[in-house]
């Protein structure tokens, strides 16, 4: 079974998205994206996809539409979370990259979290599900201060 991971980028405010667009841009974190998500699967909604506006290189782009006209080349085309995920059955990794609906509905059995923290809030209507801080244990954080302040935490289930 893989593990599933969900890799965020998150205002201080909770801020994931403003009007279908990350609503910062730094590089040192999208580098970082890239170096974590190389190829292994991606998992993520129409929306994310479409603000993206074209498929990952050296990674699966799996994306997910209750729409069945849509149809994105170099995509996989999965119509429900279970689809997606029976579809990577086989993987070692599976990264959930958004958006929130897709955050909502996979955080419950998600093994691993991967969450850029901003340290400032930002205008935004798209928000991140909050964490429960009782089913996650911190297992690694590092700070940057390159085009602006920033925490990556690692994040990992506590095991039952």
């Amino acid at each position: 079974m893989p593990e599933y991971i969900i890799i965020v980028a998150v205002a201080q405010n909770g801020v994931i998205g403003r009007e279908g667009t990350l609503p910062w841009h730094l590089p040192t974190d999208l580098k970082h994206f890239k170096k974590t998500t190389m190829n292994f699967p991606l998992i993520m909604g129409r929306k994310t996809y479409e603000s993206i506006g074209k498929p990952l290189p050296n990674r699966e782009n799996i994306v997910l539409t209750r729409d069945e006209t849509k149809n994105y080349a170099g995509c996989i085309m999965k119509r429900t979370i279970k689809d997606a995920l029976d579809y990577c059955a086989e993987e070692a990794k599976v990264f959930i990259i958004g958006g929130a609906d897709i955050f909502r509905e996979t955080l419950p059995f998600t093994d691993t979290l991967i969450v850029t923290e901003l340290q400032r809030a930002v205008e935004g209507d798209v928000y991140f599900p909050e964490i429960n801080t009782s089913e996650f244990n911190l297992i690694d954080s590092t700070d940057y201060d390159v085009e602006e302040r920033f925490t990556i935490k690692r994040y990992e289930r506590v095991s039952s």
